[in-house]
């Protein structure tokens, strides 16, 4: 079976063993599916990334931050821990890739370390940030998102997050 892949990324000069550049990997949300919850912003309705629109916002991603909140059960856009250098879609899963702000951000560094010990999947997972997003018909009771334009992401537990397949590692 072959699968899709639409995917940008920007890059970055290597920089052998630099101390504020902790790689990490992840799935943001998935796209044509519905979310296991609803996302903040969402007025309780639960919602689905139609694949076009996460296509046509893959650009937006790129340079936006990744944040999170010390309790790490919600968004904190002011709490800036990383930086977006890859976005591409595999199939279903929209993909990051990026670096973590690791020096100068060491708990965030070791909330995920913690959170891969003696476990196959991180307990923490990841949720999007958006604006202008479209609606098909907001009377409906699942939202269908026909554009957003991405301003960022957020680490969060898993359970705290609107798609509960999502993930982060350290690479």
């Amino acid at each position: 079976m072959i699968s899709e892949l639409e995917a940008m990324a920007i890059e970055m000069p290597d920089v052998e063993g630099h101390p504020n550049r902790e790689p990490f990997h992840g799935v943001l949300t998935m796209v044509d599916a519905t979310s296991d919850r609803a996302p903040a912003g969402a007025e309780g309705h639960r919602v689905v990334l139609t694949r076009k629109a996460a296509e046509e916002a893959l650009p937006s991603l790129l340079g936006m931050a990744l944040d999170y909140a010390p309790g790490l059960d919600r968004h904190d856009v002011r709490r800036k821990v990383g930086v977006i250098t890859r976005a591409e879609i595999v199939g279903r899963r929209l993909e990051l890739s990026g670096f973590l702000y690791g020096k100068d951000f060491p708990e965030i560094v070791e909330e995920i370390q913690k959170s891969m010990r003696g476990s196959a999947q991180s307990q923490l997972g990841m949720s999007f940030e958006i604006t202008e997003a479209q609606i098909a018909d907001r009377k409906a009771s699942t939202w269908i998102l026909t554009h957003v334009r991405f301003t960022g992401a957020a680490v969060l537990r898993r359970e705290k997050a609107a798609y509960q397949s999502t993930w982060i590692r350290l690479q």
